[in-house]
């Protein structure tokens, strides 16, 4: 069972893993019926074993009140708490930069600021000022497109602008289309290279 902060949300498990098990992504049916999170854990599977990059997704940090040992060799958590809030999904190395990323999937033709919490958008903007480099994956599920934006572009609008979102039509002018196929399933990693790496294409 894991427990909420707010105590409002209760997951009964039987999985030693937890995090794996607690994620809150949704279907990505537009999508061959998986997961954002389960496209994006595939594709980073492929970098990592093709030796492009390391990336992977953060582990959700929970503090474990009560354990079962049916087995002597086998340990079930059976009661555990969510510890501190996480920061984003996603870190990892490519080409000698540290990479932190949020992915988020949306049914409407918009990106609600309430689908990012403020620690996420202040870890971010230190990423940014630290050198790191620093994104959003939006998946925009009844359309099927997928896009990487930069993160300072959200992290401008949630503190500057009245509006509470921002539309898809900014996020397709300001963002990239992110390529879907087999190997990588989201080639994302195509995008970084055109927006961070652009000297070194020349």
């Amino acid at each position: 069972m894991v427990n909420y902060p707010n105590k409002k949300k209760t997951i009964h498990t039987h999985n030693t893993y937890v995090h794996s098990v607690v994620s809150n992504s949704k279907h990505y049916t537009a999508h061959r019926g998986m997961s954002l999170e389960e496209d994006i854990s595939l594709s980073n599977e492929y970098y990592l074993s093709a030796s492009i990059a390391v990336i992977y997704k953060k582990p959700t940090p929970i503090q474990i009140v009560k354990v079962d040992y049916p087995k002597r060799e086998a340990a079930k958590i059976v009661e555990a708490y969510y510890k501190t809030p996480s920061t984003t999904d996603y870190n990892g190395v490519y080409k000698g930069k540290y990479i932190d990323f949020e992915a988020k999937e949306n049914k409407t033709k918009t990106f609600p600021f309430s689908n990012i919490h403020k620690h996420q958008i202040d870890h971010l903007k230190r990423i940014i000022e630290h050198g790191g480099i620093a994104f959003i994956i939006i998946a925009f599920t009844t359309l099927n497109e997928v896009y990487l934006i930069d993160a300072s572009y959200i992290i401008h609008d949630y503190y500057h602008e009245s509006r509470k979102s921002m539309t898809y039509e900014k996020i397709k002018t300001l963002g990239h289309i992110i390529p879907q196929g087999y190997q990588p399933r989201l080639d994302y990693l195509k995008i970084v290279d055109e927006v961070y790496f652009k000297e070194e294409k020349k």
